[in-house]
């Protein structure tokens, strides 16, 4: 049994890269896994500033906010599901802020197994491109950190879109086959 953590980026609850992530959590517990979701828009949590009052304090934020509560989650993970809606090629911000955060105690994040989803209304796979990029260039500073599978929802804009395509079942098998193979 390992400890799924997935951080739902979208600010919009049931949206396509939400409801992918339901999908997962799904496959995921039924396989056995301990999984916890967080919709990050639905947290307070401040960008950061670059004032590094953490370097000196033990990891410890300026900001008393509900990231550290999310920080500690991430570290305690085993793997780590990184959600996203497409935004200007992009991450949305409130996922970007989290990430972002997790300089506070960024060396305590390590060994995970990571997971990326993103979804566009753009139908064109490269649409998603960008926005792995921005998970794997987090996954750079994450010392033993594994991409084991990816989950490009292309042409989806309408809330709920997701659904009527094979994404949901991808994204069920992806979750339930956590510890058992890599996905492409």
């Amino acid at each position: 049994m390992k400890k799924v953590l997935i951080l739902s980026g979208s600010p919009r609850k049931g949206g396509n890269s939400d409801l992918l992530c339901d999908a997962f959590m799904k496959g995921a517990s039924e396989a056995g896994h301990m999984v916890t979701k967080i919709n990050v828009a639905e947290k307070k949590i401040a960008p950061c500033c670059g004032c590094y009052f953490c370097q000196n304090h033990g990891g410890e934020c300026v900001y008393k906010d509900d990231m550290s509560g999310i920080l500690q989650a991430i570290i305690d993970t085993d793997v780590l599901v990184l959600a996203s809606p497409v935004y200007f090629y992009s991450i949305s911000s409130q996922l970007k802020a989290v990430i972002d955060r997790t300089v506070a105690r960024w060396l305590e994040v390590k060994d995970k197994e990571l997971y990326y989803i993103a979804t566009a209304a753009d139908e064109a796979k490269t649409a998603v491109e960008t926005t792995f990029a921005c998970f794997r260039g987090y996954a750079e500073c994450v010392e033993g950190a594994k991409e084991m599978g990816t989950i490009a929802g292309v042409g989806v804009y309408e809330k709920g879109a997701v659904m009527n395509t094979p994404l949901i079942q991808e994204a069920y098998e992806m979750g339930k086959g956590i510890g058992l193979r890599q996905f492409e």
